[in-house]
Parts: C-alpha cells; sequence; structure tokens
C-alpha cells in the first residue's frame, strides 16, 4: 500500500469518526439539533462550485497572531478544487512556499449538510498528518462565514472562515481569531486566488 493509499485511508477513517461525534452531540444536545434545522431556507449545495479547478494564490499571513504584533508575510502557491457527490463535497490539495514554514502540502475537504443546509470545512497539512476541527457555517448574501473553537497557543479561540468574491473569478478567503468569545476579530491571514486557465 503506497503513502497516498494510506494518507486516504487515514483520511476517511478520521471524518467518520469526525461525524460520529457530531452525531453523538446532536443527540444530547437536541437545541442544537433545533437551530440547525430551522435553517431550511436555502439549499446551498453547490456554493463552493466555482472553486473546481486549478488556481494560483497570494497568501498574507501575520506572523504572530493575538499578540497586538502587524508583521505579516506574503508567499505564494498553487492549488487544484475537485467536485465530488455532484458538488455537495469537495477537497482541494494545495502547495504553498511560506517564509517561516517551508514547503507546506495542505488539504481542505468540504461537506455540504443537506439537513442543516451548512457546510463542514476540514483542514490538514502533511508535516501534522491531522484534520483540524471542522469549521461549520454557510453563505448568506454572497459571503461564507465559518466557525470553529480550537486552543492556540493556550488560549482558547474562536476562528471564522470567510470566503467572499466566489464568483468573480478571484475568490477571497481571510482567517479570523477572536479571544473574547466573538466581540472583536483579527484577521491573521488572508488569500487571494487567481483561476489557471
Amino acid at each position: 500500500m503506497n503513502i497516498n493509499r494510506i494518507w486516504i485511508y487515514v483520511m476517511v477513517c478520521s471524518l467518520a469518526i469526525v461525524s460520529a461525534n457530531l452525531q453523538g452531540f446532536a443527540q444530547q444536545n437536541p437545541a442544537a439539533s433545533t437551530t440547525s434545522a430551522q435553517n431550511t431556507d436555502r439549499d446551498g449545495q453547490h456554493d463552493f462550485d466555482p472553486l473546481i479547478g486549478s488556481w494560483k494564490f497570494h497568501l498574507k499571513k501575520l506572523m504572530h497572531p493575538l499578540t497586538g504584533s502587524n508583521d505579516w508575510v506574503e508567499f505564494e502557491g498553487t492549488g487544484v478544487c475537485y467536485k465530488i457527490w455532484d458538488g455537495r463535497a469537495q477537497y482541494d490539495t494545495v502547495e504553498l512556499e511560506s517564509p517561516d514554514s517551508g514547503h507546506i502540502e495542505g488539504l481542505t475537504v468540504r461537506l455540504y449538510n443537506p439537513q442543516s443546509h451548512q457546510w463542514r470545512l476540514y483542514w490538514a497539512n502533511s508535516k501534522i498528518g491531522v484534520m483540524d476541527p471542522p469549521q461549520i457555517g454557510e453563505f448568506k448574501n454572497g459571503r461564507g462565514e465559518f466557525f470553529a473553537q480550537d486552543t492556540i497557543n493556550g488560549k482558547v479561540v474562536l476562528i471564522r472562515f470567510a470566503w467572499t468574491n466566489l464568483t468573480t473569478g478571484t475568490p477571497h478567503f481571510e482567517q479570523s481569531f477572536s479571544a473574547d468569545g466573538g466581540k472583536t476579530w483579527e484577521v491573521n491571514w488572508i488569500t487571494d486566488q487567481t483561476r489557471v486557465q
């Protein structure tokens, strides 16, 4: 079994475990299930279709988030987005050359839940080989916002992914952290994409 097959196997097993945990959470917390069930106005299963294909990335990264620092680095990358399940799921492969982290090979998996009408976005990089907690959310008025909670440098923080301009040919992505429960947000990662014809 080659390394690519092992990686895909590990990814699928990880997603199965996360899915089972989320289902258990929903069963133990009916209020959370009710909130998701009320969001039935819009079918968003093709929200990320404009990302399918090959891209060049221009990235900006805040070197020391949540410290008051304004020290940014800029770098380039490439990636390809693939559609599966007729668009209700996608995966991206990316390669980046970061000045501080060196060569990064990343994987994003996006899964659409037709019951809650929400997306779950998972990220992993080859150096760690572990899926981050999913960012969960949806698109409204052309802006997609996806949220998660994680511990970074010993602090519990909220993480927000924001997608805009998906249909323009130059999609824009921002990641932000909040250390005060969402009252204020600090952008720490910006990606502007250009389609490769």
